[in-house]
């Protein structure tokens, strides 16, 4: 692994896409060009390269003056647990650090990750999710 680099871009070819989501089995990685669309209509994409290879990936959409929410936070299963999603949250949480709240919707095996990295969970909030309607 050479020195991890990180871009503030939304263009992104549909492949490293592809190859990025689904190294974490996440079914939207067989949406490569929808992903593309997605990448340019985010306010905020903060994207991890190892040389010409992406590795990491942070997503936020936000209201413009109050609340942002983190959408997407996925790095490939061998570059994790070397510091590219904390840093990535970092990236994020800097840009947003005049906001009054970043949000993030957490599985619960990532709970112990956003919360080293500052999130405190909700107690009197639970996640809803519609999928069903597309599968």
């Amino acid at each position: 692994m050479s020195e991890i680099v990180y871009r503030d871009i939304h263009e992104f070819e549909s492949k490293d896409l592809k190859e990025l989501f689904c190294s974490v089995g996440w079914s939207s990685g067989h949406f490569p060009d929808k992903l593309v669309i997605a990448m340019k209509n985010f306010e905020t994409v903060v994207s991890a390269w190892d040389g010409d290879e992406l590795v990491g990936l942070i997503c936020a959409m936000d209201d413009g003056i109050m609340t942002a929410y983190v959408h997407y936070l996925l790095v490939k299963p061998e570059y994790q647990s070397k510091g590219i999603g904390k840093e990535l949250v970092l990236k994020v949480t800097n840009h947003y650090k005049d906001y009054l709240r970043i949000v993030v919707v957490a599985y619960d095996a990532e709970i112990e990750f956003y919360e080293n990295c500052g999130f405190e969970k909700a107690d009197d909030a639970s996640p809803m999710f519609i999928t069903e309607l597309w599968t």
